[in-house]
């Protein structure tokens, strides 16, 4: 079955290419196409397009479909294109007539285009909540850790002393800035397409705000024009999102890679979360955190994947666009998979304690030398050349202590006023909203 079919078959050859891996991903937007059907169809009857009666059983049957979906019972039977057109055709064999009239006044164009939005507008929501446990762990352990010291670098050459309490800390404000990236995503796919049919509206008297308010978006893509055009940017923009926190991720993972060799050895995990050699028998390797860079590294490589499809498209719908789903619905997994498993893996670091006691890096304490000397009176360039002396006649000697105490520093972590950056971030989602709106359509 297909919803444009008229008298033509397609040849087989031309279905296959066309048609593609659409039905795999379709699956994943099964209960997001119900979604949407059930509130247009109750936008219909609103308008005079559908009787109470068709309402109320095309109401009940969507309800038993999306129950089935939820179950994991649904699928698209071979031959049948796509999702929108496997619920079409349950509901006409179980009411007949009334499940040919749920079409009125949309296109698969918009009917895609708000499926896809309800999904992304979940997938983000799942993402957060991630996020923020992974947050969790970081500045617990940042506390847990704050007062082991841990060399800083640039240049990867030893630079001044940090702590592990900074370094999980940085991660953790890091995805505070990355939890904005995704709540930038989250306002861009949150706006009601459902109306705009194949990007030019409708004769149809459509209430596209009873629509928008049924499901819960925050307002909707006034302009059917922009609404269609709305088709990759905002799957771009997500992926510029996900790419944040993946490059996060990445940058966290490549860290333990250095911190776990023998030539660091600041961290270790268990040995059952490591692997080995066939030939070395010493070898405990950081196979998750080598991994998940990888799949990270690739994640970034996704906004550029998707422009690569966009680029040089006029307005309108163009059927590469069904490719952007094999680009981004497997990155959502890809993505929380590394959360969780960032998650699950960092509070069993083991952190080995006195590292800057040392001796390769008693210099790393110049600067708070340095420092000592000009709080005691002398001007900075003075002491500079004085301390600098003193590395080079080897006479140098590593302060009684260590006195950072501004805002964000060794000794004023400042936890408790990133956390509160990243739950006044989260707030501004209003995820209830949304929530809220679909318990009310499916109940």
């Amino acid at each position: 079955m297909k919803l444009w079919q008229k008298n033509t078959n397609v040849q087989k050859e031309i279905e296959q290419f066309t048609v593609g891996r659409d039905p795999e991903f379709d699956l994943q937007l099964a209960a997001f196409d119900v979604l949407g059907s059930l509130a247009h169809t109750r936008m219909l009857e609103q308008v005079g397009l559908l009787d109470k009666a068709d309402l109320n059983a095309l109401q009940q049957e969507m309800k038993n479909i999306y129950q089935c979906i939820m179950a994991g019972d649904f699928e698209i039977e071979p031959g049948v294109e796509d999702v929108h057109s496997q619920v079409e055709l349950e509901l006409t064999r179980k009411l007949g007539e009334a499940g040919k009239k749920i079409h009125s006044g949309r296109s698969r164009n918009d009917q895609v285009l708000v499926d896809l939005k309800l999904y992304l507008r979940h997938e983000l929501q799942e993402i957060v909540g991630e996020v923020k446990t992974l947050f969790d762990v970081l500045q617990a352990q940042s506390e847990r850790h704050k007062d082991k010291l841990l060399p800083g670098y640039t240049h990867l050459q030893v630079a001044m002393p940090s702590s592990f309490g900074l370094w999980f800390g940085a991660y953790a404000e890091s995805l505070v800035d990355d939890v904005l990236l995704l709540q930038a995503a989250y306002k861009v796919t949150d706006k009601n397409p459902l109306g705009s049919a194949a990007g030019y509206g409708s004769s149809f008297p459509l209430n596209r705000q009873m629509t928008t308010d049924l499901l819960g978006f925050e307002t909707m893509n006034y302009n059917v024009v922009y609404a269609q055009m709305g088709r990759g940017k905002t799957e771009r923009i997500v992926s510029t999102a996900i790419a944040s926190v993946a490059a996060a991720l990445a940058r966290m993972a490549m860290d333990l890679c250095l911190y776990m060799s023998q030539n660091f050895a600041f961290v270790s995990l268990p040995d059952h979360l490591t692997t080995g050699s066939s030939i070395m028998p010493h070898k405990k390797n950081p196979d998750v955190f080598e991994i998940m860079r990888g799949k990270c590294n690739k994640l970034q490589a996704l906004p550029t994947e998707i422009s690569m499809l966009l680029i040089n498209l006029p307005s309108g719908y163009h059927r590469e666009l069904q490719l952007l789903k094999e680009s981004l619905f497997p990155a959502f997994t890809e993505l929380k998979d590394c959360l969780q498993m960032m998650t699950f893996m960092l509070p069993q670091l083991q952190v080995r304690d006195q590292i800057m006691e040392e001796e390769k890096y008693k210099y790393a304490f110049s600067v708070d030398s340095v420092n000592a000397e000009v709080l005691a009176g002398m001007p900075f360039r003075d002491a500079y050349k004085v301390v600098g002396e003193r590395i080079e006649q080897g006479t140098f000697t590593i302060p009684a202590s260590v006195t950072h105490t501004h805002e964000g520093s060794i000794g004023n972590l400042c936890n408790k006023e990133i956390a509160r950056l990243m739950e006044e971030t989260i707030a501004g989602f209003n995820f209830g909203r949304a929530n809220k709106a679909i318990e009310e359509l499916v109940k």
